[in-house]
């Protein structure tokens, strides 16, 4: 039987390339290489796409502080085409490359956002996780609020600003609002790049400033004392979701510095205890968030959980992490679902839906 080409597009134009390259290292490393033949694509800084060497992808691979791609090879397109060879070399060193299905492990800006969903369906290549819209939406954390919000599903009080308001927004009205402390962080990026938690008035001007670094448009968001739980989700129409777990940072807060530099920057408890009702509540809140925010194929869905057992939506990620110390694999593990079991779901998934979206009209 032939081996199923899978592209693997990773790096990209994001402040969250060096996590990406983390996360695509796993994937790569859990193909089953007797079922799959893996495509490496690795997109650097400036946007350019390398085809890259199965086994000299990476420099300083095991540092997560100096990890960066390797030199390039060679430059290629994703060019749409009725064969299926839709991977083009730039420099003749070849013609075609057919790609099966691609497995997007790409975090943030241009990957995360529907940007590379949308190449990919113009393409009609079978991809992994969540299609433009579910991709748009779970990116912005403005609108994934509003949408959870209006879907009667229990998120933590916001506001937003944009950077054309920046200069009229009244810090004094925002902390009356929101209280302190509170967290100010760009509406669409991710692994905390970007974020302060405020403890004083004084102190929001800066964060604020800190956040339209990375995109014209902030929330702000009041501070809810409660335990960090997670729960990965897996599916399309009928998704399932995993066993939920505990982050505890032992930073101030979950930053980007304890998410992946720092070895000991957080503890986690995997499965986390908790009581059967809290537990079921948390698990029906994952799947309906996946539902409400179209989301297909995988989400990690972050929640609050309070003392007196309230529960509030954090965000939700639709490619989250796949670095050793991610959740997303280590809850489907603790679930009853390897690493190598999960990948192979989720592929099985992009190609399901795929097929099912191909026996649609496109014309009258």
């Amino acid at each position: 039987m032939n081996k199923i080409r899978v592209g693997i597009l990773f790096g990209g134009k994001s402040s969250e390339h060096e996590v990406s390259l983390l996360s695509a290292k796993n994937v790569i490393d859990a193909l089953d290489k007797d079922k799959y033949e893996p495509i490496l694509v690795g997109i650097d800084k400036n946007g350019e796409w390398h085809l890259r060497d199965a086994y000299q992808f990476l420099l300083h691979a095991e540092d997560p502080a100096r990890i960066r791609l390797h030199g390039a090879e060679d430059h290629v397109a994703l060019v749409p085409r009725e064969d299926g060879k839709s991977l083009m070399s730039l420099s003749g060193r070849f013609h075609h490359s057919a790609i099966d299905v691609v497995f997007p492990v790409l975090h943030g800006t241009f990957g995360e956002d529907g940007t590379m969903q949308g190449l990919l369906k113009i393409a009609d290549i079978p991809f992994v996780g969540a299609s433009v819209l579910g991709s748009a939406i779970g990116m912005d954390k403005d609108v994934m609020k509003r949408l959870l919000r209006d879907a009667g599903l229990p998120v933590a009080p916001f506001l937003t600003c944009y950077a054309c308001e920046a200069e009229s927004f009244s810090s004094k009205a925002a902390v009356e609002q929101l209280g302190l402390p509170l967290f100010v962080k760009p509406a669409n990026a991710g692994s905390s790049v970007g974020v302060s938690k405020v403890k004083s008035e004084s102190e929001l001007k800066s964060a604020m400033e800190k956040a339209f670094l990375y995109d014209r448009k902030i929330i702000l968001e009041q501070y809810i004392p409660g335990r960090e739980i997670e729960c990965s989700v897996l599916g399309n129409e009928l998704p399932m979701v995993s066993l939920p777990g505990e982050v505890i940072p032992l930073h101030e807060y979950y930053s980007y510095e304890a998410k992946y530099i720092d070895p000991q920057g957080a503890q986690f408890a995997i499965p986390v205890e908790l009581p059967v009702e809290v537990l079921e509540k948390i698990q029906s809140f994952a799947a309906q968030a996946f539902r409400v925010l179209c989301c297909e194929g995988m989400a990690r869905v972050d929640f609050f959980l309070c003392e007196d057992g309230s529960v509030y939506i954090n965000e939700i990620n639709t490619i989250p992490g796949f670095t050793k110390i991610s959740m997303y694999p280590k809850l489907w593990e603790a679930s009853g679902l390897s690493y190598r079991e999960l990948i192979d779901k989720l592929i099985e998934l992009a190609l399901d839906r795929h097929q099912k979206e191909r026996g649609l009209k496109t014309q009258v």
